[in-house]
């Protein structure tokens, strides 16, 4: 009853075999700008003498691109084509990360902020365009699990992203800590975060030159024109036609949940190790390299997790399998909540394992069947991004409060933020396993 229906075409015609790759690489490319990015709110509190809170911004802004480009980047697909809307994402992608320098010479916070969200705007154009139509290249039966094969080069990008986070930007920033910035006069205050912005900007300038290359082997590159017959927009008939299929609609909720979770995890396993490091007498700076390799850890327990979980959908239901990891992270989430050691950071490098197949995994449930819908659908799972962008500053909130509850550490209590996100998600994989809903 649990095995999906088989059949024997090929996972990847081979006709669309170049074009799949070229795609799939620019998973590659946003899963970079995503997980060089995290790291950063740390960096930005302290290069700009901020709070967590205020560091947390930079989610708000990445994310928030997401959420603003999505409908249009699906009109923009929707009027045009896929590679239209690769190449769009493509070009303000790069455009935003070289950005960086110019940014990098006026010394703001804010517009850092803009080229973010310049930036994201990008990736919503590329994860809108690629996420469908990857669905697209080949049988409708093995879509979902196309999808999960693509997405599996994601976290692939998000690896060379945290290792250049690491490596360029985290152990080259000056090692004064949050508290000794705080006491410098203006004048030194000043030369620090100057010396500090240049090291920062650097990897973005270099990652928004491959972009560009990336942008021109597309353009000469003949793509398949799936999906790409029907050009009328028709907007308000096709959200109607969505917003009947529960299928739909609470799997955008579920996404909205799911990505949350994950920014969360991602990013404030930062601030988590940072503490549970410097407890043990590490400086902050050597906590905080030390929380990156766990980071990174995490991601690629996620890499594994992710083509396991792509393999055992040749005999599990997507759903079925949707329900069973978002228990376990459930599970884990409450370790990284109770245990105040290092043993929590071992669950919440576990709770990465159990995050891998979520995504891919609700956006092709809910996209199931939608046909040319399907670009105005993935819109609507794109914006469920927001989700990025609204709870890492509730937790960021949480965690500024120092202790909660006498003395329990607000880092830990936070978690309990992706505890309910990881609840929603296994709520969806299981009313969609258990009926169908239409």
């Amino acid at each position: 009853m649990e095995t999906p229906s088989r059949n024997h075409s090929s996972l990847i015609p081979r006709k669309y075999l170049l074009p799949f790759i070229l795609v799939t690489l620019c998973f590659a490319l946003w899963g970079f700008a995503n997980d060089i990015t995290n790291p950063m709110v740390k960096a930005f509190s302290k290069i700009f003498r901020m709070s967590v809170t205020d560091g947390a911004l930079v989610q708000v802004a990445f994310y928030g691109g997401y959420f603003a480009m999505a409908f249009p980047a699906a009109m923009f697909i929707r009027r045009f084509s896929y590679k239209s809307g690769v190449l769009m994402g493509l070009g303000l992608y790069a455009t935003g990360a070289l950005l960086f320098f110019p940014a990098k010479l006026i010394g703001v916070y804010g517009c850092f902020l803009i080229a973010y969200f310049i930036m994201t705007c990008g990736l919503s154009f590329l994860e809108t365009s690629c996420n469908p139509y990857i669905l697209s290249m080949g049988d409708e039966q093995t879509a979902t699990r196309r999808l999960n094969m693509a997405q599996c080069f994601n976290p692939c990008g998000s690896i060379i992203g945290m290792f250049v986070a690491m490596n360029f930007i985290q152990a080259r920033l000056n090692p004064l800590n949050s508290e000794e910035r705080e006491l410098l006069p203006p004048e030194e205050f000043e030369a620090l975060k100057a010396s500090d912005l240049s090291v920062l900007v650097s990897p973005y300038l270099l990652i928004g030159a491959v972009i560009v290359l990336m942008f021109f082997v597309i353009l000469f590159t003949k793509m398949p024109k799936n999906g790409d017959q029907n050009h009328s927009l028709d907007l308000g008939p096709t959200m109607r036609r969505l917003l009947r299929l529960p299928r739909y609609w609470e799997g955008v909720i579920a996404q909205f949940f799911y990505v949350g979770a994950q920014i969360m995890c991602w990013t404030f396993i930062i601030q988590y190790g940072t503490r549970v490091f410097m407890a043990e007498g590490m400086s902050e700076q050597a906590a905080e390299v030390l929380s990156q390799r766990f980071n990174i850890a995490a991601m690629l327990l996620f890499i594994c997790s992710r083509f396991i979980a792509t393999y055992l959908m040749k005999w599990l239901r997507p759903a079925t399998l949707l329900v069973i990891f978002g228990v376990l992270a459930m599970a884990f989430t409450a370790g990284v909540i109770g245990f105040q050691g290092r043993l929590g950071i071992y669950c919440l490098v576990a709770v990465s394992g159990c995050m891998s197949l979520m995504f891919p995994t609700i956006y092709g449930i809910a996209l199931d069947g939608l046909g040319d819908d399907a670009k105005f659908g993935a819109a609507g799972l794109i914006m469920a991004i927001l989700g990025g962008s609204v709870l890492p500053p509730l937790q960021a909130m949480i965690i500024d409060r120092g202790t909660v509850f006498g003395d329990f550490p607000a880092t830990n209590a936070s978690f309990i933020l992706p505890f309910i996100c990881f609840l929603v998600v296994a709520v969806y994989g299981r009313r969609m396993g258990s009926a169908k809903i239409e």
